[in-house]
């Protein structure tokens, strides 16, 4: 074996192994005393006192590599333990009470000609750890503030619902809606956390898992946020996440923690579920995910407490002295400790402390039942207070709790731990008695055996609701609440869009530069300029918005504490810790967090935030589209920005870059009011009314999707008799045909209207073809308009049937109708079946590449001579004209070449 000094230096936990031996004698005194340590008392104690080394070295400030796991035992040892200041007894009935309504609930729900589904094991595992934070630490909204924000793990909603169900927020005719929102209207409860299902009760839609941690986060960023520039006093608010072991596995659930440890985000607390099984097994079978999470969240700059066992487990524990029963808990994988959830006492005490004469001898006192009731500490009242505790008194950090609870406690041996345990959903006989004696309920015999198993309510002056409202009362209220405290903004008239109406005069400037400039605009506004939250993934200069860095800066708690590289700009980068720019770095999932949080704080803290996120369009719907969902979910509201959109227009960056479905996708989503403008004064407009949809009277819980494009045009000033309806509406005339015989009408969007002006006139000039151009602002909105005039028809054959906007306004327009855009030929598509007469649209179908615009427009045939081309084919399917001039338009500008294809304008990132 090579000696010290022969040894090629390596790092260990960021230090270096190998450093001068000033004392070789010294040294080989510590070595010796290891090995004697070893060799006498075994590898346990040995590890043991290493243990101690290290932990009295961080003592006295030795810089010594960090621990990333710890044992498999409580963090918080039982002498540091605070008092428990509730009535435990009192507590135990409160939750043996909500145990039984939300297993009830959902086993009725399984009734015959219902079979709506639900899950009882999740909240069955947690629900010690929710009654803990029911009773002593979630602030409700009634002191005027926002309270605390929850994010309940969705599974375990029926669990807040029995409780609910006990405070009389509900009664029995929800329970027996659940799940049945629109049968049993209105009383019918959402399956999960739904906000926009129940605007007044849930906050936090949670269901999709990964996404509650992930909003959880930027929740408590966007309170730290709200505060720093004098918004709203969050300093009360904490964030609580409720998730599922299981659900960590999503890259979601921990791919921002970083931000929270870098932000000192103090104010947030997971507790993580650990009940070792995912929907269907284990969560880590033949690992620990306990052990794993720790070196994950520790590794992450998190403050880490781990509630393992139950206080049955302490005089154990306080008479290992070697080590050993330590040791057989570090080393036994999760997979077996769900086995003994399963097995009797007898097994336990062969299997886990039999082969250890010693270990046996440590339970030899116990009967087989009290080994069997060796328990979770995710179960144990005193024990989840004391985490609670100390993680609301950390200091510097986020907390995570791992608290290990068995998934199906207390439902009896055919749920308890069972791998089938997620999807078993009805109670038999048999079960339901077991269940009432464990919980200690009296219930008769009578009332399981026939019908369905009743609900069990104490009785309004018991002592035990009494006390859930004195503890409700003492903590500021009833949760979970939705309460929406926001009054109407005062919003900007006409003077603040006045400029970018004006167009853009000689100059060409991309859609994304018009809307920059309108929004520096609005931040200037008195009443609501500070309420806007601009908000990129690290492309403020590629979006041209580094011009509001000077005036609004970048959000940083630390504030800048270095030099900019380019200071000496006028456009340098300026962070601070009022900044009212959110700067979230390469993360547009973290982004559309951000987004979702500001939006919501209407409601979640009664101050209204006018988000507008701009991202590039490829990376936006597709890439978190689950994110906007939950959007639309949460209620909350603001401008999404789809910049550098369009499948030809940002080719240079190639196939990943090139979003040509965008708009589609976005029409999947009821929430969100899309637009497609081509000019400045469109995009005014759009702002203007958004605005008012979301933050005037009469609020609207909607937001706005607009793609804008990096293409420089010249952006004309507003018409004189602008066509307002029609823009806001999805479709207006913007140029009538001036000159040609032949009437023709094209339909086009966004950075495809230019095209269309100069298919107008290659039409008038050399096809004798009087084409009009239409600016088609919103595909999706017009399809939406025309979808509800059809229904409203289904529905009510008596009244004067409605006709969609976009057949009314094309009713007059002569010849065939040609749509073009830059998206997939399914986007215009939307509206096909109601345009009257002839109708064809061109579009970028297939995957974009790196090109030239010319080019890739001439490929995708959506360029002005492919528009000709197509307008001509109508007409000639129509017999206004002869087919033979079809081949002589495509030989005249050699359609059939790409190359040949002018490759237009080039650059203009914003």
């Amino acid at each position: 074996m090579a000696s010290g000094s022969d040894r090629n230096p390596i790092i260990i936990g960021g230090l270096p192994s190998q450093v001068p031996d000033f004392d070789p004698e010294e040294t080989q005194e510590w070595l010796d005393s290891l090995d004697a340590a070893v060799d006498e008392r075994g590898r346990e104690r040995a590890r043991y006192l290493m243990l101690r080394l290290i932990e009295r070295a961080r003592e006295k400030r030795v810089a010594v590599p960090e621990m990333r796991s710890t044992d498999y035992v409580n963090t918080i040892a039982t002498k540091d333990e605070p008092f428990f200041p509730g009535n435990e007894e009192i507590e135990r009935k409160i939750l043996n009470a909500t145990r039984w309504n939300a297993a009830v609930m959902v086993s009725r729900a399984q009734r015959p000609g219902i079979g709506v589904g639900g899950h009882i094991a999740t909240f069955a595992s947690s629900a010690s750890l929710y009654d803990v934070g029911f009773n002593h630490f979630f602030r409700g909204k009634d002191q005027g503030d926002g309270g605390d924000q929850i994010f309940f793990q969705g599974h375990a909603s029926p669990g807040i619902y029995a409780r609910a169900f006990l405070l009389d927020r509900l009664n029995e005719a929800n329970l027996d809606a659940f799940r049945q929102e629109k049968s049993k209207a209105p009383h019918g409860l959402s399956s999960y956390p739904h906000p926009r299902s129940m605007p007044d009760f849930w906050e936090f839609p949670t269901v999709s898992m990964g996404l509650g941690p992930l909003g959880a986060i930027y929740q408590a960023r966007m309170n730290r946020y709200m505060e720093a520039r004098g918004i709203a006093d969050t300093s009360k608010s904490h964030v609580w996440a409720f998730l599922g072991d299981g659900e960590m596995d999503e890259p979601e659930s921990l791919g921002q923690l970083s931000l929270a440890a870098r932000e000192g985000l103090d104010n947030l607390t997971f507790v993580v579920n650990c009940n070792l099984q995912r929907l269907d097994g284990p969560v880590r079978g033949n690992g620990k995910i306990i052990q794993e999470l720790e070196s994950q969240f520790r590794g992450a700059g998190w403050n880490v407490i781990k509630l393992v066992w139950d206080r049955t487990w302490d005089p154990l524990l306080a008479q290992d002295r070697d080590g050993l029963l330590v040791n057989r808990l570090n080393t036994t994988p999760d997979g077996q400790f769900q086995t003994y959830a399963t097995e009797t006492g007898a097994y336990i005490r062969e299997h886990f402390f039999g082969d250890d004469q010693r270990l046996r001898k440590m339970v030899e006192h116990m009967t087989d039942d009290q080994i069997l009731h060796l328990g979770r500490g995710g179960h144990d009242h005193k024990k989840i207070y004391a985490a609670y505790s100390a993680a609301k008194a950390h200091k510097g950090q986020p907390t995570v709790i791992l608290a290990q609870t068995v998934k199906g406690w207390t439902l009896g041996p055919n749920f308890e731990g069972r791998n089938a345990t997620h999807q078993m959903k009805k109670l038999t006989v048999d079960d339901l008695k077991r269940f009432r004696d464990r919980l200690h309920l009296p219930i008769p015999d009578q009332e399981l055996e026939s019908g369905l198993p009743p609900y069990y309510h104490p009785g309004r002056d018991s002592e035990e609701i009494q006390y859930m409202h004195d503890r409700r009362k003492s903590l500021g209220g009833y949760v979970p609440t939705r309460v929406v405290r926001a009054k109407p903004l005062q919003l900007p008239g006409d003077k603040t869009y006045a400029t970018t109406k004006k167009g853009s005069g000689q100059q060409q400037i991309a859609t994304t530069m018009a809307f920059v400039r309108l929004l520096k605009d609005l931040m200037r506004d008195k009443e609501i300029g500070k309420r806007f939250v601009p908000i990129a993934p690290d492309e403020y200069r590629t979006f041209g918005m580094d011009s509001l860095f000077p005036s609004a800066k970048i959000y940083s708690p630390l504030g800048q504490t270095y030099e900019s590289v380019d200071r000496e700009l006028l456009l340098a980068y300026k962070e601070t810790p009022t900044g009212q720019m959110l700067h979230d770095g390469i993360s547009e999932a973290g982004c559309t967090a951000s987004l979702i949080a500001a939006g919501s704080a209407y409601a979640t803290h009664g101050e209204p935030l006018i988000p507008v996120y701009v991202f590039y369009s490829m990376f936006g719907f597709q890439r978190t589209g689950d994110q906007f969902w939950q959007m639309a979910d949460q209620l909350s509201r603001g401008f999404v920005l789809g910049a550098t959109a369009g499948r030809t227009t940002l080719t240079g960056e190639g196939l990943q870059h090139a979003d040509g479905h965008s708009q589609l996708l976005a029409s999947t989503n009821p929430a969100v009011v899309a637009y497609d403008p081509a000019f400045g004064f469109e995009i005014a407009h759009i702002v203007q009314d958004g605005l008012r949809r979301m933050y005037g009277e009469d609020s609207e819980d909607v937001f706005y999707y607009l793609t804008v494009y990096n293409e420089p045009i010249r952006h004309p000033a507003e018409p004189a008799d602008v066509d307002r309806e029609g823009i806001l509406k999805g479709l207006y005339r913007f140029k009538e045909g001036e000159k040609g015989a032949i009437p023709a009408q094209i339909l086009a969007s966004g950075v495809a209207v230019p095209w269309a002006i100069e298919a107008q006139r290659i039409l008038a000039d050399e096809w004798d073809v009087k084409a009009d151009v239409w600016s088609a602002t919103s595909w999706n909105e017009l399809r939406r308009d025309a979808v509800e005039a059809e229904e409203h028809n289904l529905l009510h054959p008596e009244e004067e049937q409605r006709v969609p906007y976009v057949t009314r306004k094309l009713a007059n327009a002569e010849g065939p109708k040609v749509a073009v855009s830059d998206w997939m030929r399914a986007v215009p598509d939307q509206i096909a079946r109601w345009v009257p007469g002839t109708y064809q649209s061109l579009g970028a179908d297939g995957f974009g590449f790196a090109d030239t615009r010319g080019a890739a427009r001439r490929f995708f045939h959506i360029d002005a001579q492919s528009v000709v081309l197509a307008v001509l084919t109508e007409l000639a399917k129509e017999g206004r004209i002869d087919r033979s001039v079809l081949k002589q338009a495509i030989d005249r500008y050699q359609l059939l070449d790409v190359a040949a294809a002018d490759p237009g304008a080039a650059g203009g990132d914003a």
